[in-house]
């Protein structure tokens, strides 16, 4: 347990920052699910719909940090990059 005020402070911060952190990710992995979904399900219309809230979501948490934004770059890529090769076929 934190002895100093700082220390407390920086506590509460965390606890504040860390659940905030951990509700985006939840809803960044919930948007994938769905978007995974419409793509395995050859909807071309619906994962484009999907994939742009997806873009929209992984941008802001990139933004914030809560994700590398390497990673958030690689996962928009791989992701429209399938969609593309739905509309190929």
């Amino acid at each position: 347990m934190p002895n100093t005020a700082s220390a407390k402070k920086r506590m509460r911060q965390d606890s504040v920052r860390r659940a905030r952190n951990r509700s985006s990710k939840s809803t960044l992995r919930t948007q994938l699910r769905k978007v995974r979904a419409a793509i395995g399900s050859k909807n071309v219309e619906q994962s484009e719909t999907e994939f742009r809230a997806f873009v929209k979501k992984l941008d802001k948490a990139a933004a914030a940090n809560v994700i590398h934004a390497n990673a958030a770059a690689r996962t928009k890529s791989r992701l429209s990059s399938a969609i593309k090769a739905l509309k190929g076929k």
